[in-house]
């Protein structure tokens, strides 16, 4: 590595640092604003609230850092730019290719940390920061760790696999007695929350024992009142989004083996790998910027320009991501398109360089 390919890193580098703290910033507050609604339920307060803000950081940094590349990248190349640094490097003999060099060195610093980020940091302070909140407004009950079972009074819920925030694959209802004698025994094959402490359970299924007597009831949907809230049961259900890569790739080799739907897992995987190459690419992307007519813009110009199409980078490959799980389309093509497409763009920006 050069002098010129360190400074050129160096100067990527600290704009897109400096674009992430601004962004995380923003991130925290909107997440703090947001859980104000949650104040006062249980021992949740304002320090519980900042807590969890601060631990989701790492998850919303993951999600957020393609776009925040972007920004930085056309702020660092507008400082080199407008200083004329980088004509004067292409007048001293450095090639559009070796320029593209010195910024990948960058992005793959970027990359290191997304993945740093990703495997090792946004999972396990996700997985606390909903701990700590659930646990804080649902104080008055209790949880088993090992297994979704979770006692609610004279109530014990057992829930199964869940398929978004507020949909699971399914709960089994246990009711006692004041005595702890088994009182009646209910299934439910889908369980939505329907609000804060309120379940809306379809094709439900109960056996209750009175006396030495046993009464069936079948209905197709009954709600449920409980103190544990959506929020608490995600506890035992991880979203496949806030997995880590390794995780997502385990468990895809293993549904597939067994002939299971591992859909859902593909998805969030791909697109996690298309979202760490975005950062690779939006750097390279900035570069053209520096050259020609373009070098003349202003900051809050290229600033602008760049929360736009990280913006639409950002809109798009959610919107892919949703388009996959509904119109149930191919995960490893569809991922790569927002991606994909900055790439194109990219290259005959490139290429269209003199």
């Amino acid at each position: 590595m050069t002098l010129l390919d360190r400074y050129i890193a160096r100067t990527v580098l600290s704009a897109v640092a400096l674009v992430m703290v601004a962004l995380l910033m923003l991130g925290m507050l909107f997440v703090f604003i947001g859980e104000q609604g949650n104040v006062g339920i249980g021992h949740y307060g304002v320090l519980d609230a900042l807590q969890y803000s601060v631990l989701s950081l790492p998850q919303f940094a993951l999600e957020s850092f393609p776009a925040g590349a972007l920004i930085g990248a056309l702020l660092g190349v507008g400082v080199l730019a407008r200083s004329h640094e980088l004509t004067v490097m292409r007048a001293s003999g450095m090639s559009k290719l070796r320029l593209s060099a010195a910024v990948l060195i960058s992005a793959a610093v970027l990359i290191a940390i997304a993945l740093l980020i990703g495997e090792f940091l946004a999972q396990p302070l996700g997985q606390l920061a909903d701990e700590q909140k659930a646990f804080a407004k649902y104080s008055n009950i209790s949880f088993a760790g090992a297994g979704a079972w979770i006692r609610d009074g004279d109530m014990i819920l057992n829930v199964q696999n869940r398929s978004s925030a507020a949909e699971f694959g399914g709960m089994l209802i246990f009711e006692l007695t004041a005595d702890n004698r088994l009182a009646a025994i209910a299934r439910a094959e889908h369980a939505t929350a329907a609000g804060a402490k309120s379940w809306q359970l379809r094709n439900y299924a109960e056996s209750r024992f009175i006396d030495d007597s046993v009464t069936s009831r079948r209905t197709a949907q009954q709600t449920l009142q409980t103190v544990a809230g959506a929020d608490f049961l995600r506890l035992v259900n991880t979203d496949t989004s806030e997995l880590s890569l390794r995780t997502l790739y385990k468990a895809m080799r293993y549904l597939r083996a067994n002939n299971l739907g591992f859909e859902q897992y593909e998805i969030a995987f791909w697109s996690r790998v298309a979202r760490t190459v975005g950062i690779l690419v939006a750097l390279l992307f900035a570069l053209p910027f520096g050259f020609g007519s373009l070098r003349s813009a202003s900051l809050s110009a290229r600033t602008t320009f760049g929360v736009a199409l990280g913006i639409v980078y950002v809109f798009l490959q959610r919107l892919v991501e949703s388009g996959t799980q509904v119109f149930n389309l191919d995960p490893l093509l569809l991922a790569w398109v927002p991606t994909g497409l900055l790439a194109l763009v990219t290259a005959m920006m490139l290429w269209r360089v003199r």
